[in-house]
């Protein structure tokens, strides 16, 4: 998949999809809303900021991903060894800052990915190129009909998030933890059950770099 960000000149990116990108963003973000979880709704009548600022877990979350899009504030992180007194005071730390965070990050986390959805939905696909003139996709960026996507600066953030996001647990899926790890990815055998989930990995931090470059001044 070749297709990338590029700046439009206003603070905004665009980036040309076609109908097989498109439904795989899309599937992948709506995987990520269902990950993250639907969220508590204030009831009739309740403040929203109360709603915002109530309390959270106080415990990380069971499921690695989950653990990893939400860490803890404080100490080495899951899978560390216990080291005593000093140890049980950042767990502490932790517990006490997640309860009163996790709450508004889950929320916006929530917003990122609705945001990678709703710009999907609003796309028009377009013929593909032919004879009869090739219309707004750009020659020999997909074989199929497809859509120029076009993303203001701040949805260009909200994107941004999502696919760290997704990026984060799709690795963890794949027991990712560094550089070494993500070299090996590349030389998997096709017939490796994880390809399909790596070559989404992949793909994923190729539109996050180019569209980090975008942002740039």
């Amino acid at each position: 998949m070749a297709g990338h960000f590029e700046a439009t000149g206003d603070g905004g990116a665009a980036i040309a999809l076609d109908e097989v990108e498109i439904s795989i963003l899309r599937s992948l973000a709506v995987q990520l809303l269902e990950l993250i979880g639907p969220g508590d709704e204030p009831a009739d009548g309740e403040d929203p900021l109360t709603a915002i600022l109530s309390e959270g877990p106080s415990q990380p979350p069971s499921d690695p991903a989950l653990a990893r899009l939400f860490p803890d504030a404080y100490g080495p992180g899951p899978g560390a060894p216990a080291g005593g007194e000093e140890d049980e005071e950042e767990r502490e730390f932790s517990a006490e800052f997640r309860r009163f965070t996790e709450n508004e990050l889950r929320a916006r986390k929530r917003e990122d990915g609705l945001a990678v959805v709703r710009a999907l939905d609003s796309l028009s696909p377009d013929p593909p190129p032919g004879p009869s003139g090739p219309g707004r996709y750009p020659q020999g960026a997909g074989d199929g009909a497809g859509a120029v996507l076009t993303l203001k600066r701040e949805e260009s953030r909200q994107w941004l998030g999502a696919l760290n996001d997704l990026r984060l647990a799709i690795g963890t899926r794949l027991e990712v933890t560094d550089d070494e790890d993500s070299n090996e990815l590349y030389s998997l055998p096709d017939d490796d059950p994880r390809k399909p989930m790596v070559m989404a990995y992949l793909w994923l931090g190729g539109l996050q770099e180019t569209l980090v470059e975008t942002l740039l001044p």
